[in-house]
């Protein structure tokens, strides 16, 4: 069935694929290819392909779980949402951003380090960041850097960005480091990358994290994030937290 002007098929045997090696073929003005799941560049530059391949197709929900419980751990404080200064990280398309909206959040902006994805959310949702960057988490020229420090962010949200090596633990850290102390924190991962068998990498700096107290953990769910493409469901952990300190060298290595 022919959607917005393109058509998707799933491969018929699907279920031995692990998450970041599943793949669909698209037909696009008149050509067809394999794409990856996480072939984000060029699954942007396509209108409404992402939304169709990921919203309506594999029904993943995270952008309104992870906002909806930072809206509601942000309200059992004193704070208020409306007072929140967002840094979206891995932004996307602005689905995330979107959604920090409707949930009252005033400030929200955006960075990714895909160009094509800063265009997708200028072409499909303009107006939803206050800014957008492109730009390396750990590799910010001076002025990206000191514009950041400027907007006094006091909360961090990235969603669906974690565990794949999208976004590296050194990148993590250092949008965290910009978020002022105290502040709110929001984020998801694979269930399974937070079990107790793994302590490397991500998950490893996340536990610690908590253990410490560097992140003072408000709550945390486990969920359907997506359904893999043979319809199965795809667990993630999405967790809500406050920041009490940044993280350190230490910590990071």
């Amino acid at each position: 069935m022919e959607e917005k002007g393109f058509k998707i098929q799933f491969p018929e045997n699907s279920n031995h694929l692990e998450q970041d090696e599943e793949y669909f073929l698209l037909e696009y003005k008149g050509e067809r290819k394999n794409l990856r799941c996480h072939d984000y560049s060029e699954i942007y530059s396509v209108p409404g392909l992402y939304e169709h391949l990921f919203y309506e197709k594999l029904k993943c929900n995270s952008p309104e779980t992870v906002c909806a419980m930072l809206e509601h751990e942000v309200k059992q404080s004193s704070d208020d949402v409306s007072e929140l200064t967002v840094l979206d990280v891995g932004a996307g398309n602005g689905m995330v951003g979107e959604k920090l909206s409707e949930i009252g959040v005033e400030t929200v902006v955006g960075l990714d380090i895909i160009e094509e994805a800063a265009k997708a959310t200028a072409r499909d949702r303009q107006g939803v960041y206050d800014a957008y960057y492109v730009a390396n988490l750990t590799d910010l020229p001076d002025p990206i850097r000191e514009e950041l420090l400027e907007k006094d962010f006091n909360c961090l949200t990235t969603v669906a960005t974690l565990g794949f090596g999208d976004i590296p633990p050194a990148a993590f850290s250092e949008a965290y480091n910009l978020i002022s102390t105290p502040g709110w924190i929001a984020f998801n991962i694979k269930d399974e990358f937070l079990n107790e068998a793994n302590s490397t990498g991500f998950s490893g700096m996340v536990k610690q994290m908590i253990a410490s107290d560097v992140l003072k953990l408000r709550s945390q769910k486990r969920y359907c994030h997506r359904l893999s493409l043979s319809g199965d469901p795809l667990y993630y952990l999405a967790i809500v937290g406050e920041k009490s300190e940044d993280i350190s060298m230490d910590l990071l290595k």
